[in-house]
């Protein structure tokens, strides 16, 4: 019995793993931003003799920020484009591919791309991540609702000008039908 299964590693799993293991760290920092912001809203509103859970501007727009921040993330801003197609050296692909949640069409953020960029659909299949579900309240909100903006074409950040409108609207019909716990306004047309 040798001690590997192969003599090679496979591309497309080493580049899932260069791209899950950053997403992981963005959505502990993101949590861990917004802790922080919570905890700071709460002395200050106990020293000005306030409720601890009373709004502030200044929190609300870093709430604002780090929610920007994450979605820029999941949306693959700033995405190195492949300098030409990739194949992987074992099932790693299907297997992969056949794991993730599907839409109507059969569509899933895990289905690859392989030729231009990694994912077919640019938006990271951690979003369905217990890590993401177990952002705070006051972070997930505002990514939902920023996702909604970008997506539905209302906004370009420059970090995101390779997002087509096909690439919009995919990820967007995809969540609406897979992703549980999304916002009502997410099911309208």
């Amino acid at each position: 019995m040798r001690p590997y299964l192969t003599p090679h590693s496979d591309i497309v799993a080493l580049m899932v793993l260069e791209h899950q293991v950053p997403t992981h760290n963005q959505l502990t920092l993101a949590g861990y931003r917004a802790h922080l912001a919570r905890q700071e809203q709460e002395v200050l509103n106990r020293m000005a003799g306030k409720p601890a859970d009373e709004p502030m501007e200044s929190i609300d727009r870093r709430y604002d920020q780090i929610a920007a921040d994450l979605v820029e993330y999941l949306l693959f801003a700033g995405e190195a484009p492949l300098a030409g197609p990739i194949r992987g050296t074992s099932d790693y692909s299907s297997y992969f591919t056949s794991l993730g949640p599907r839409d109507r069409q059969g569509r899933s953020l895990r289905e690859f791309d392989l030729q231009t960029r990694l994912f077919k659909y640019p938006c990271s299949y951690l979003i369905y991540s217990r890590a993401f579900d177990e952002l705070p309240d006051a972070v997930k909100t505002r990514v939902y609702k920023r996702l909604w903006q970008i997506l539905g074409g209302g906004e370009t950040p420059s970090g995101l000008v390779r997002l087509t409108d096909a690439d919009r609207r995919a990820v967007r019909e995809i969540l609406a039908e897979t992703k549980p716990g999304l916002p009502e306004y997410w099911k309208m047309p």
